[in-house]
């Protein structure tokens, strides 16, 4: 009698093990699939600009509009300052700046700091024309540049200005900047 029993035990035990197995199989299959879902689905999330439709971005690339609301803050941010903000101006590029470029465009940006601290020379940017590229993320702005010494505006030149970016997840970071020169203005 005790065999039997003890026999009946074991076959309870063993179905609820195989039962457990099953279900943890289902579970472990159902948290793959969903962990798959999870990294191939494009995310998106909803910025509210001061526009008159919501932006959206995307894991599956930058849309024209936000590059271009991106490229013409950047310029304005990049192109616009004084002597008075140079460490805001600064801090503000770098915080743009994708981290694999943080070292070469600080270098760059402290020359200009050294060159202007102390003196009364500020520009600014107005900006006439956007190209975009949003499969090399690539933007060019052009514009006039004005050039302030003290209270008087010494020069307005047309210039253009490249801008290369970097998208990495729903994040697009600044990893190049500079004038765009031509034959032209290489013989001045």
């Amino acid at each position: 009698m005790e065999i039997s029993y003890t026999h009946a035990q074991s076959q309870r035990v063993l179905k609820q093990r195989n039962l457990l197995v099953i279900v943890a199989g289902v579970l472990g299959s159902l948290c793959a699939i969903l962990g798959l879902v999870t990294v191939t689905r494009d995310r998106e999330i909803v910025l509210q600009p001061i526009l008159a439709s919501p932006l959206v971005v995307n894991s599956s690339g930058v849309s024209r509009q936000y590059l271009e609301l991106v490229t013409r803050d950047t310029a304005v941010l990049t192109l616009d300052r004084s002597p008075a903000n140079l460490e805001y101006w600064m801090k503000s590029v770098l915080d743009i700046t994708a981290p694999s470029a943080q070292g070469k465009i600080r270098a760059d940006l402290m020359k200009i700091v050294n060159e202007q601290r102390g003196s009364s020379i500020a520009q600014f940017f107005t900006i006439q024309t956007m190209e975009l590229d949003t499969k090399n993320l690539r933007s060019t702005v052009t514009g006039d540049l004005h050039t302030i010494v003290g209270n008087k505006v010494v020069s307005s030149e047309r210039r253009s200005f490249r801008f290369d970016w970097q998208y990495s997840g729903l994040s697009l970071k600044l990893v190049g900047f500079g004038m765009v020169t031509t034959g032209k203005e290489k013989d001045q």
